[in-house]
C-alpha cells in the first residue's frame, strides 16, 4: 500500500503545483521532463535507423533501380486523381509534423495526399562534380556520405533534418552563401511530376522557365522527384577565426567587409545585443595545429553559440581548427539556441557528459507532441523568423529587429543574390549582396503581440526589397505578399501547366491570413 499512497501523494502535489503555477506555465517551462525521458531516446532511435538505412541502400546500389519504379507510382497516383475528377488540390502525403518548419499544415487533411517515398542518394559523379538525390534526402545523410569520400556541397544548410526538397521548394542558406548564393543556386537540374502526371526534367537551358520558378514555390508547380546538385572537393578542417566587435556601426562594417572577401570560405556573425557581436571567418584546410583543434560537434562539448560568446565576454580574438562535418552542424546540437528554452540546463557540463549523446530531440517529434495549447502559446510568445535584406540595409534592419521583437542572439549570414528569373531576385539587374537575419527565441519587447509586431517587421522588409523565408509564420495579405515576391513567371507557369486546379497558390499554402 505504501508505494500506492506515495504515488497518490505525488500526483496530488503535482496537480496542486499545476493549480498554483497554471497549466500554461508548466507546459512551457517544464517541458524538459517529457523531452528528456521520452523524446531524446526516441530521436536517437530515429537517427540510427535512417543512418543505417541510407548506408545500406547506397552500398547495395538499390536506390537507382527503385527510383524509376517509385516515380512511375507517383505518376500513377496523379493520373488516378485526374480520372476521379480532380475534386481537391494535391499535396505530398508526408505528415506535416515531419517537416522542420514550425508551421502546422492543416491542408494535409483536406487535400489529396500523394505518397512520395523518395529518400535516397542516387548517384555521386565526381567527374561531373554532381550528386543526384531524391527530395527527402537530409543534410545529415549528405554530409555523412560526401565528407567520407572527400566531397561536399558548396552550400550545406545547418540542421541535420533539413531535406533537399524543402531547401529547393523553400530555401536554404549557409555561411558559404556569400560565395555561392542560396541552396537553389547550386542546383543544376530538377526532375518533377506535373499536374497531368507527366515527367519533366528542367535545367537552366532546358525548360528554363520551370527551372527558375521551382525555388520558393512550396510544391505548387509539381512534385519534385529528384535534383542534381553541384559538389566541390572537401578538406578535413575549417580554420575558423573569431573576432568580437563592439558598436553597431563597426559590426556592420566588419561583417560587410568580410562578406566581400572571396578568400573567406565561410562568414557568419552572432549578435548578442544591439552593439555586441562575434564575426567568424573560416577557410577549409587539411593542415591543423593540434593545440588549436576543437571537435565542437562532440556530444560533451559546449553548445557552439555559448562557446562563441566566451570570446565576447573575454574580449579576445581566437583561432580554432574544427573538423569539417562538425563545423557544418555546429548549431545542430542546440538547434541554434532554441534548445535552451526547452532544456534550460542542457549546456550544463554534467548534462552534456551524461545525456549529450542523445541531443538534440527531433524537431518533428517536438511538433508532434506539443499539442494545440502549447502551439498557440509558442505562436504568441515565441519568434522563429529569417528575413533576407540587402547588406546595405543591415544597420537599419538590426535597429528594426531590436525595436519590434528584441530577440537575441541574432544569426547573421551573408549571401549573394544573382539577378535571375523567379520569385526572389534583386530589385535591379545586377547581382547584389544580401544578409539573412535569423531571430529565434522569446521576444523581450514590452507588450509583444505576434501579429502586429510581425506585420510591422514584414512591412520594413518589403520596403527595402527584402524577403521572408516561407517556413516561418507569415502575416501578410495577398497583395503584400506579391509585393514582396515577383509572381510574374510563377503565375504564367501555373496557367501553362494546369496547376490552378491541381495545387493551391503558394500564398494560400503558407500565409496565416489564407490558412484555415
Amino acid at each position: 500500500m505504501e508505494p500506492a499512497v506515495s504515488l497518490a501523494v505525488c500526483a496530488l502535489l503535482f496537480l496542486l503545483w499545476i493549480r498554483v503555477k497554471g497549466l500554461e506555465f508548466v507546459l512551457i517551462h517544464q517541458r524538459w521532463v517529457f523531452v528528456c525521458l521520452f523524446l531524446l531516446p526516441l530521436s536517437l532511435i530515429f537517427d540510427i535507423y535512417y543512418y543505417v538505412r541510407a548506408w545500406v541502400v547506397f552500398k547495395l546500389s538499390s536506390a537507382p533501380r527503385l527510383h524509376e519504379q517509385r516515380v512511375r507510382d507517383i505518376q500513377k497516383q496523379v493520373r488516378e486523381w485526374k480520372e476521379q475528377g480532380s475534386k481537391t488540390f494535391m499535396c505530398t502525403g508526408r505528415p506535416g509534423w515531419l517537416t522542420v518548419s514550425l508551421r502546422v499544415g492543416k491542408y494535409k487533411k483536406t487535400h489529396k495526399n500523394i505518397m512520395i517515398n523518395l529518400m535516397d542518394i542516387l548517384e555521386v559523379d565526381t567527374k561531373k562534380q554532381i550528386v543526384r538525390v531524391e527530395p527527402l534526402v537530409t543534410m545529415g545523410q549528405v554530409t555523412a556520405l560526401l565528407t567520407s569520400i572527400g566531397w561536399t556541397l558548396p552550400v550545406l544548410p545547418e540542421l541535420d533534418d533539413l531535406t533537399v526538397g524543402g531547401l529547393i521548394m523553400g530555401t536554404g542558406i549557409e555561411s558559404s552563401s556569400h560565395k555561392y548564393g542560396l541552396f537553389q543556386h547550386i542546383c543544376t537540374a530538377y526532375e518533377l511530376v506535373l499536374a497531368d502526371g507527366s515527367f519533366v526534367r528542367c535545367t537552366p537551358s532546358e525548360n528554363s522557365d520551370l527551372f527558375y520558378a521551382v525555388p520558393w514555390s512550396c510544391g505548387t508547380l509539381g512534385f519534385l522527384v529528384a535534383a542534381e546538385i553541384r559538389i566541390v572537393p572537401a578538406k578535413k578542417y575549417v580554420k575558423l577565426r573569431f573576432e568580437p566587435v563592439q558598436g553597431l556601426e563597426a559590426i556592420c562594417e566588419k561583417f560587410k567587409h568580410e562578406s566581400q572577401q572571396q578568400e573567406n570560405h565561410f562568414v557568419e556573425g552572432l549578435l548578442y545585443s544591439l552593439d555586441e557581436a562575434v564575426i567568424m571567418t573560416g577557410v577549409m584546410t587539411d593542415q591543423v595545429e593540434p593545440s588549436k583543434l576543437n571537435s565542437i560537434g562532440n556530444y560533451y562539448k559546449p553548445w557552439f553559440f555559448k562557446h562563441v560568446e566566451n570570446y565576447l565576454k573575454t574580449n579576445r580574438e581566437g583561432l580554432e581548427y574544427i573538423p569539417l562535418r562538425h563545423y557544418y552542424h555546429r548549431h545542430t546540437r542546440s538547434i541554434f539556441w532554441e534548445l535552451q528554452d526547452i532544456i534550460p540546463f542542457g549546456n550544463n557540463p554534467i548534462f552534456r557528459y551524461l545525456f549529450g549523446w542523445m541531443v538534440p530531440p527531433k524537431i518533428s517529434l517536438l511538433k508532434l507532441t506539443q499539442g494545440e495549447t502549447l502551439r498557440k502559446l509558442y505562436e504568441q510568445h515565441h519568434v522563429v523568423q529569417d528575413m533576407l535584406v540587402p547588406m546595405k540595409c543591415l544597420e537599419r534592419a538590426l535597429h528594426t529587429f531590436h525595436n519590434d521583437i528584441h530577440v537575441y542572439p541574432i544569426w547573421l549570414c551573408p549571401f549573394i543574390l544573382p539577378s535571375q528569373p523567379g520569385l526572389v531576385h534583386p530589385k535591379g539587374d545586377e547581382t547584389e549582396l544580401y544578409v539573412d537575419i535569423g531571430a529565434y527565441g522569446e521576444p523581450r519587447v514590452k507588450h509583444f503581440e505576434a501579429r502586429s509586431c510581425m506585420r510591422q517587421l514584414e512591412k520594413f522588409v518589403r520596403s527595402v526589397h527584402g524577403f521572408q523565408m516561407l517556413y516561418a509564420d507569415c502575416y501578410m495579405d495577398r497583395e503584400e505578399f506579391w509585393e514582396m515576391f515577383d509572381g510574374s513567371l510563377y503565375h504564367k507557369l501555373r496557367e501553362q501547366l494546369g496547376c490552378q486546379d491541381a495545387f493551391p497558390e503558394v500564398y494560400d499554402k503558407i500565409c496565416k491570413a489564407a490558412r484555415h
